[in-house]
Parts: structure tokens; C-alpha cells; sequence
């Protein structure tokens, strides 16, 4: 990537981690639960964009997938219950220590991002026997397939692609069970 588009992508990439902050807070101070939820949808959604950012298309797929489901589940059920408004009082301490542990990881976040490489610098071409080089010198012998993202999804990451299967093909199934109009029981009964 150019130092120009490198320019261009960081205050964008700052400005998504400021929102994620911001509808974190919301989340957790709203007495509305309901707005609670969009926020954690909306961070969620904004976790996708920065995989995506990160060059993680596949990661940022799985995690716009799990939190549509998520966000439709858990509107659902907060919309069938009228559990709309969290009660109680929050205390002071807690509110100050969430604060604290908020900034604290943004600290973290700033450091840890500065410790990266610039955006369009691969990270295993700094790292002497990273295991993309690996799947690319040795992936033709190891697996014998010719197509080498192939060979790395099912081969090199099979569990790993196994696993990510596993967890949409989960978030489908509940989504479905959750948002069936009847349950089954009912549908079975005869009319009265």
C-alpha cells in the first residue's frame, strides 16, 4: 500500500476505534436495554470493518454473520418480554472503575497499534519462518494441491475452517429456533 493510502486509512481506522469506544459506553451506561443492544450490534459491526481494515476478510464475514444473527436474537427476545428498561440504580464506583478500565485499554490499543507494521507491510515478510511463507514454498509438496488457498483451508487450517463452520452453522440454527412464530407443541395441537 502507498504512504498516501496509508495516510488516508489511519485517521479512518482512528476514528472507527473511537466510535467502537463510544458505543461501549453507551452500552454500558443506557438504562434502555434495547438501545444497549443496537450499541453492542453497532460495535460489533464496527469489530467487522476493523478485520476488514487489517486485511481479515474472512474473519470480518464470520463476525458480520455471528452478530447479525446475534443482534436479531437478542432484539427478539428483548422485544417479546418488554424487558426494555435495565432498573436499578448503577453506583458511582462502578461507573468510575468502567471508565478507568475503558481508558486503559485504549492506552493499550495506541501502543499496540503503534508496534505494527504500516498498513500494506505483510507481517510475515518481517518475520524469518512465518507459517504463510511456509504455505507457499511447501504447499504444493505437503498437500499436493495446486490451489494454494486450498490447500491452506483445508489442509493446513482445516480444524480452523471446521471450527468457523461449526459456529455460523450454530448461529443459523438458533437464530431459526428463536425466530419461529410457533412452537412446534402448538403446531401440533389441534385447534380449540
Amino acid at each position: 500500500m502507498t504512504e498516501r493510502m496509508v495516510a488516508i486509512t489511519m485517521p479512518i481506522f482512528y476514528v472507527l476505534l473511537l466510535f467502537m469506544i463510544i458505543a461501549a459506553i453507551i452500552a454500558i451506561e443506557t438504562k434502555n436495554l434495547l438501545s444497549s443492544i443496537i450499541c453492542i450490534g453497532a460495535l460489533g459491526f464496527g469489530a467487522s470493518l476493523m478485520f476488514l481494515f487489517l486485511r481479515a476478510p474472512d474473519i470480518a464475514i464470520t463476525q458480520i454473520v455471528v452478530e447479525v444473527l446475534g443482534l436479531i436474537i437478542l432484539i427478539r427476545a428483548t422485544i417479546s418480554r418488554d424487558l426494555t428498561f435495565i432498573t436499578g440504580d448503577k453506583e458511582f464506583f462502578g461507573k468510575v472503575v468502567s471508565v478507568v478500565i475503558i481508558f486503559v485499554i485504549f492506552l493499550v490499543g495506541i501502543k499496540v497499534f503503534k508496534t505494527l507494521p504500516d498498513f500494506g507491510t505483510a507481517i510475515f515478510t518481517k518475520t524469518k519462518g512465518a507459517a504463510s511463507q511456509t504455505y507457499i514454498e511447501q504447499g504444493l509438496q505437503d498437500t499436493g494441491a495446486s490451489n494454494i488457498v486450498a490447500s491452506v483451508i483445508l489442509d493446513y487450517r482445516a480444524y480452523d475452517t471446521l471450527g468457523e463452520a461449526t459456529v455460523l452453522f450454530t448461529s443459523i440454527i438458533g437464530a431459526t429456533v428463536i425466530l419461529r412464530k410457533k412452537a412446534k407443541k402448538l403446531l401440533e395441537a389441534p385447534d380449540l
